[in-house]
């Protein structure tokens, strides 16, 4: 089974070719993803473990139909913490990307 990510960063360099999920998430440092309606279950368990298993720095949570971004990063125990949430209005900000930060209702707009 295969993980469709949304938005992926990578400070490192990518190495070997290949699209399993386990290189996916071990190459890349921040994933976001969104939420799709018909599979919200596997979206924010299954990809938050993981992300969190092959030691993805943070994870942001899109979940369109709450108009909600839920911010996760790893602490000193390689567990995911919750950094920020927001739901409709206000900044969300990244830990992991320091100094970034947006408004959910531009990500929201329609």
């Amino acid at each position: 089974m295969y993980n469709n990510v949304d938005i992926l960063y990578n400070m490192r360099s990518m190495v070997a070719s290949g699209n399993s999920r386990q290189k996916l998430a071990a190459e890349n440092e921040l994933h976001a993803g969104i939420h799709s309606q018909s599979n919200q279950s596997h979206d924010l368990i299954t990809k938050l473990n993981i992300y969190m298993t092959y030691g993805v720095q943070e994870y942001w949570n899109v979940n369109p139909m709450l108009d909600t971004i839920t911010v996760y990063t790893l602490n000193d125990e390689k567990m995911y913490e919750q950094h920020d949430i927001k739901t409709n209005t206000g900044e969300i900000t990244s830990k992991f990307l320091e100094g970034f930060v947006t408004d959910i209702a531009y990500i929201f707009q329609e």
